[in-house]
């Protein structure tokens, strides 16, 4: 037996669970099913939760041979899905990946690695942006979390992180029961997203005495972009609820930890992409000062969105 196949036997035993909520992305999930299908690592299941939709339930069970097909049994949501996903999976390690996501071949391969060290908690992959139609022109790739993917300024090799995302997530079983999953009550509903996964992760590394959580590049994953989300006002609109989300986590786990990462973010990516796009314009392309507009309204909306939720927070607890 070679060194290689040695390395796959010794992972521990892994489920992969994939949410899934609407007709409208039939297809995606059939890719996300084949190309969890392809890893390189044996899965011992692969567990697709239908959230509350029969039609898709029914199709599900229907066309989706040799996985477990189940409907979420907890309230309407993506974080319901998975822990019902979780709930009903035998793995040692849980694996997480949406129904619009395609995992590359050696996806969990590169995150199960690091579980040879007793001290991590889970580890996340690195989402490419899958264009349905082309990326506009002015969309600045430090915005791609906007969409879904991994966006310029993360780190570009393997790295402890405050949190991953959860559409390309791995974690250990016994990390996620300990803290109770995802809360059901905060997280992704539908196309409005909340970070369930900052959440998840602050609270593992916390109960695991320190954990840590390792962000994996190599472990690649596209993530499709409908033509609809290429849209300006869409990216505004996700800015702004980006901001409110992270107003909300900031209130269930303290705000120094809930934007630390955001801080960073704001202090030296985005000055950066700002000048960045103006010298390309200097340089030619006038599609750069478009870009550094968009980071400018970008970041104004996600800190209105933050303010809005704060405000609306603090009256609440003075009416109590």
């Amino acid at each position: 037996m070679d060194e290689h196949s040695t390395a796959m036997r010794s992972f521990p035993s892994v489920s992969v669970v994939i949410p899934a909520y609407s007709m409208d992305r039939w297809d995606s999930l059939r890719d996300a099913v084949a190309s969890v299908r392809a890893q390189t690592v044996q899965v011992l299941e692969t567990v697709v939760v239908i959230d509350h939709h029969p039609e898709l339930m029914a199709k599900a069970a229907s066309e989706l041979p040799g996985v477990t097909v189940i409907a979420n049994a907890g309230i309407r949501g993506a974080s319901g899905a998975r822990n019902t996903g979780a709930a009903a999976s035998r793995g040692k390690m849980l694996a997480f990946l949406d129904d619009d996501a395609i995992a590359s071949p050696n996806w969990l391969e590169s995150l199960l690695q690091h579980f040879q060290d007793p001290t991590v908690v889970g580890a996340g992959g690195r989402l490419e942006p899958l264009w349905q139609t082309r990326r506009p022109q002015w969309f600045p790739q430090e915005f791609d979390w906007a969409v879904g993917c991994s966006y310029r300024g993360m780190p570009e090799s393997a790295t402890i992180v405050r949190n991953v995302w959860s559409n390309t997530m791995a974690i250990r079983r016994q990390a996620f029961d300990a803290v109770g999953g995802f809360r059901d009550d905060f997280g992704k509903i539908g196309a409005w997203s909340r970070p369930e996964d900052t959440d998840l992760c602050l609270r593992t590394a916390e109960c695991y005495g320190g954990g840590t959580w390792i962000y994996e590049p190599n472990a690649i994953a596209g993530h499709q972009v409908p033509a609809e989300r290429t849209a300006l006002s869409y990216f505004l609109r996700r800015c702004y609820y980006e901001g409110q989300g992270k107003a909300a986590l900031a209130s269930l786990n303290g705000i120094n930890q809930s934007i630390s990462t955001e801080r960073q973010y704001a202090r030296y990516v985005l000055p950066r992409g700002i000048v960045r796009g103006l010298r390309e314009t200097a340089r030619g392309d006038a599609s750069g000062v478009a870009r550094s507009f968009a980071i400018m309204a970008g970041t104004s909306f996600a800190i209105v969105g933050f303010l809005a939720n704060r405000a609306v927070g603090y009256v609440v607890a003075r009416e109590r």
